[in-house]
């Protein structure tokens, strides 16, 4: 009976201390992936995208407004044009922002971001675009900050700039992103601290040669390997593919037109000289590379896709889907 008793004390206390363990948590689940991007560019002149097209997107950078060297805001042409796109984008969960810049205005950037009080009146009549248009947020294409390493230098303005745009947008949940070269000098502007200030980053690759070195698949691999070398995280790396060929700038459109089997190829003959561009094959294995190594497909710009026949947007979203 003894041992009966003492064994009974003992199985108690084991009960006891089973029941006063913490249940162990349990394990944290992963960070859901976020969804494919596929952000297209709009151009505030040519054609107005079909629903259908804006459907397809996640993303819309419609392009642009202008910085003023003095820090005015100059607005987009067809504002009517921008209002039915966030409207109708609003309703089908696409997000638009207004893309700043582009090609030529690297001087107005300049000017612009070296002096304070510029650069605060820029920020401020970006704000205040952001909020009359019921826009997701702003793409800065400012794409050739100079790597200067004075602390008053070219890539020390962008970087205050690209600061200042984060506090006034971000803390809202409004968007900021940026447009960005594959890599090299061009890039070297672009100092590290700006890739945390920004959603995700659009990597420009195009026009990297006047023939075959346009935009091949092997540069858009380099590109991936040079901005994830300077820090980018994958979530943040969108990977840009162009919608017409060089030499000429010819609209993809123009080359199905031409010529049938043109969806299928990355060059042609057209008007007598070869020109090279990305056709549905090489996309959809840029597709595939940017879900492995991004987050992300853009294109520049949609007035260039087919709206008839094989057009490059669906493509790019139905291999997205696989």
């Amino acid at each position: 009976m003894r041992h009966a008793y003492v064994i009974s004390l003992i199985l108690a206390s084991l009960c006891a201390a089973c029941a006063a363990a913490p249940t162990p948590s349990p394990a944290p689940s992963a960070s859901p992936k976020p969804p494919f991007r596929i952000v297209g560019y709009i151009t505030d002149t040519g054609i107005t995208p079909s629903t259908e097209q804006i459907a397809a997107l996640t993303h819309i950078n419609y392009a642009f407004a202008l910085p003023g060297p003095e820090g005015a805001l100059k607005g987009v042409a067809n504002d009517w044009k921008l209002k039915d796109i966030v409207t109708r984008g609003s309703a089908r969960g696409v997000k638009t922002l207004i893309s700043i810049g582009g090609w030529g205005s690297d001087a107005a950037f300049e000017r612009m971001a070296e002096n304070p009080d510029y650069r605060a009146r820029f920020v401020r009549e970006t704000r205040a675009f952001v909020d009359l248009y019921g826009l997701d947020g702003v793409d800065i294409d400012w794409e050739y900050p100079v790597a200067d390493p004075s602390p008053n230098g070219s890539a020390a303005n962008f970087s205050a700039l690209m600061q200042a745009l984060s506090d006034v947008l971000r803390p809202d949940g409004k968007l900021l992103t940026m447009a960005v070269v594959t890599g090299g000098r061009n890039a070297e502007g672009i100092k590290a601290d700006v890739l945390g200030r920004v959603d995700f980053v659009n990597i420009m690759v195009y026009d990297g040669g006047p023939g075959e070195g346009h935009a091949p698949y092997a540069l858009a691999e380099t590109a991936l390997a040079y901005w994830e070398k300077r820090g980018l995280p994958q979530s943040k790396r969108v990977l840009g593919v162009p919608f017409y060929a060089k030499p000429g700038d010819v609209p993809y459109a123009r080359l199905v037109a031409y010529d049938d089997k043109a969806s299928l190829l990355d060059s042609v003959e057209f008007n007598g000289q070869t020109v090279f561009y990305n056709g549905i094959p090489t996309l959809q294995r840029k597709v595939a590379l940017a879900q492995t190594r991004g987050s992300g497909i853009m294109f520049w710009h949609l007035g260039l896709d087919a709206s008839e026949g094989p057009s490059l947007l669906k493509a790019i979203a139905e291999a997205a889907r696989r």
